[in-house]
């Protein structure tokens, strides 16, 4: 019996409802810190405060050792009292000092505790890089280290208009208005220091009951981050929450020699909705609408061993291998000319997945290499969220079929990535098969879900990439690959497709929904039904509409030290004039009871090269415009487009889980998944037809479009249908 089965839980569903019974941000902590580290291993829960973090980490993965840390001797003695686990332990000790022997932990998380830092050591900002630099000592090679906390938006002066007639005039916390609170904010905050507040100036507002200040946007932040936390305000005026930018955190890890996993700014819906909407608004000098300041922001990193590369930089455009090919197809009905961009030989997703008591483990690769998603239009064009693209992914086994069957395609795939021998091997399950992006890229996905003997062990993997590693593969629990899609944790789609089809296959639970809750009000929309036509709409072109443009560049893999370890041509595909984000629906109604989903009965030049028709359900997607940098002027260009091309207009918006890129070895694309509750206003350009979301989750044959699969399924899953 191994380690993990003698402490196998028991009752799953009591670890269900005990997830289900957690707050939001506890559930996204829990999701962020388990989407990047072993489900096996060490972890040390930094400032752990109540320690109700700790134990539930420790209570959602036994095979964890979780220990929680705090300065509080008085802290760490109340938590042991209260949580007791075989693999939960607390300890007195300074997060900025050496609390573990050097390398003995698998991975650090600092939850909202580094301000804390900077605050009480004077404001000082050194000191939040020097905790962290002692706690990477602490990190065993490929051990994680993931801050959760604040994040300083930029210093540009902006005007915040703040509401003068939700309260009175005074400077008494408990009844004045939000815009007298930030008078008495502006005297008093960083209250610890010799000259505590900051100034700023009064400019005449264009609404009645508000008043409008010019001050910084760190500071702008810093105040609605805290207006509503009145109960504690001594407390609040004394801490200073943004100590770094964004760039500032991620030069430093950088610098610490850590591979950056994730960077991305984080809005909790639920603040958003109630203390943001409507309470304020952010403009620059011209009056430009800014996006609200984060709630929280999360950067994981991961130690690299000795001779492995933390980024990659695009240099020289080279000529094209030949690898990938554009090819054009002219609709015969209208003449429209469509690109395609063709990849070799079919591409399997190996999916090896085993049991160990109640739960499902996956294997997948981790930090792998993508270097096309540094390409400078990855750098050029911003993320609507806010993210930065990062390069090493956590993925599915994937490997091109060349002469060989699928079934030993698998296997010898298994024994070169996985370390997984023939012997281990006890069956297969059919997966699925999908056009991860069919817009634009000729590749079909097979998948192949392969039960195989228990393997706890992280592997290094036989290094395929030609850089200067091709990662390692670790096991993980199935229901944690959809909770990190979730907060945003895991940013390629194909793994989290196949994790969905696994579980469906088993009949087991995909666990509960921790992203955005969606809400849905009835409306009139009847449900219809797909003609399920075979068209064939597409002939071949001599040329194409130049909206694809095919481009092949050298790429260095470069190390903490600046030193270029490996490089290598590769050839990638971008829109040549619209941006590399991509906005995908699922456009949602409840109709007499029933749950619906909106879907395109599109024609696809893709879909016809593989199956001999063009017709093709599809999600509504759409490429942005590059003058669309954010959530707020993407989601007013996309309400146009709805209301033009469907007739439907949006009534509330939901977060979908987090961005994914669909096809990462071909195209630096990024797809923000939205919800949205909508409702018919008119007629539109183009049919769509709604059917129930519950009968489109089980028709294999209907989800072939990556993006109506993966939106479908998050969508359900939100809603409870899985």
């Amino acid at each position: 019996m191994s380690t993990y089965d003698k402490q196998a839980r028991g009752d799953g569903g009591a670890y269900e409802r005990y997830l289900r019974g957690m707050d939001a941000s506890m559930k996204q902590k829990v999701a962020l810190t388990a989407a990047h580290m072993l489900a096996v291993g060490s972890v040390a829960d930094m400032g752990m405060g109540s320690g109700t973090g700790s134990d539930a980490l420790a209570a959602l993965y036994p095979s964890l050792q979780v220990t929680g840390v705090d300065i509080s001797a008085t802290m760490v003695e109340l938590a042991s009292k209260r949580f007791t686990r075989p693999n939960l332990r607390f300890v007195q000790g300074d997060i900025a000092a050496q609390v573990f022997p050097p390398e003995s932990l698998d991975a650090i998380f600092d939850s909202s505790v580094l301000h804390h830092v900077t605050t009480f050591s004077g404001y000082d900002y050194s000191s939040a890089e020097r905790a962290l630099q002692t706690q990477v000592s602490q990190l065993r090679p490929h051990g994680v280290l993931i801050v959760r906390d604040f994040v300083d938006p930029g210093r540009d002066e902006v005007r915040l208009e703040l509401p003068a007639d939700d309260g009175d005039a005074s400077d008494d916390v408990r009844s004045c208005s939000t815009a007298a609170l930030f008078v008495r904010f502006a005297s008093e905050f960083r209250k610890l220091a010799s000259g505590p507040g900051f100034p700023y100036r009064e400019i005449d507002s264009a609404r009645p009951g508000f008043r409008r200040f010019a001050v910084s946007r760190k500071l702008a932040a810093e105040f609605v981050l805290r207006k509503d936390y009145r109960a504690d305000w001594e407390t609040e005026v004394l801490e200073e929450y943004t100590y770094f930018t964004q760039s500032e955190f991620e030069q430093l890890f950088l610098r610490l020699g850590m591979r950056i996993v994730a960077s991305t700014p984080l809005w909790n819906p639920w603040i958003v909705r109630h203390r943001y909407e409507g309470k304020f608004t952010i403009t620059d000098a011209s009056g430009r609408e800014l996006e609200p300041p984060p709630t929280n922001y999360l950067i994981a990193g991961e130690r690299v061993a000795p001779g492995e590369g933390v980024r990659f930089e695009e240099t020289v455009d080279v000529q094209p291998r030949g690898f990938l090919s554009l090819t054009a197809a002219r609709d015969t009905r209208s003449g429209a000319l469509r690109d395609l961009v063709r990849r070799p030989h079919a591409t399997i997703d190996a999916i090896p997945w085993f049991r160990s008591g109640d739960e499902i483990y996956v294997i997948a690769r981790k930090s792998y290499p993508r270097a096309i998603l540094a390409c400078r239009d990855s750098r050029d064009t911003p993320s609507i969220d806010g993210s930065t693209t990062v390069c090493y992914l956590t993925e599915p086994l994937t490997v091109l079929q060349r002469d060989e069957p699928l079934g030993r395609t698998v296997e010898a795939s298994l024994a070169l990535q996985g370390a997984i021998l023939e012997p281990q091997i006890r069956s297969f399950l059919s997966g699925c098969v999908y056009y991860p992006s069919p817009g634009g890229i000729e590749e079909e996905v097979r998948s192949a879900l392969v039960e195989i003997e228990p393997a706890f062990a992280q592997r290094t993997i036989t290094n395929v990439s030609g850089f200067a590693t091709s990662g390692h593969v670790r096991p993980i629990e199935a229901t944690q690959v959809l909770r990190a899609a979730q907060a945003g944790g895991l940013s390629e789609a194909r793994l989290e497709l196949n994790v969905y089809r696994l579980l469906r296959a088993l009949g087991h639970s995909p666990g509960p929904w921790i992203g955005d809750a969606i809400a849905l009000g009835e409306s009139d929309i009847e449900a219809g039904s797909l003609s399920r036509e075979r068209r064939r709409v597409f002939e071949p072109a001599a040329s194409g509409s130049k909206f694809l443009e095919l481009r092949c560049s050298t790429f260095h893999e470069v190390a903490a030290g600046d030193s270029i370890l490996a490089s290598r041509a590769l050839e990638y595909v971008v829109p040549s004039t619209l941006s590399i984000n991509t906005l995908a629906t699922a456009l949602l109604t409840r109709s007499r009871g029933e749950i619906l989903i909106g879907i395109d009965d599109d024609d696809l030049p893709a879909a016809q090269s593989f199956t001999g028709n063009s017709s093709i359900a599809v999600a509504p997607a759409w490429r942005l415009p590059r003058e669309i940098t954010t959530r707020r002027e993407a989601k007013q260009w996309i309400a146009m487009r709805l209301q033009r091309e469907y007739g439907l207009l949006p009534r509330t918006w939901f977060d979908l889980g987090g961005k994914y890129h669909p096809s990462p070895g071909v195209t630096p694309e990024r797809v923000f998944p939205f919800a949205i509750d909508v409702k018919r206003e008119g007629s539109g350009e183009r049919p769509i037809v709604f059917l129930p979301l519950a009968e489109v989750i089980r028709d294999d044959e209907l989800l072939r479009d990556g993006h109506l699969r993966i939106v479908a399924f998050r969508a359900a899953h939100a809603l409870g249908l899985l």
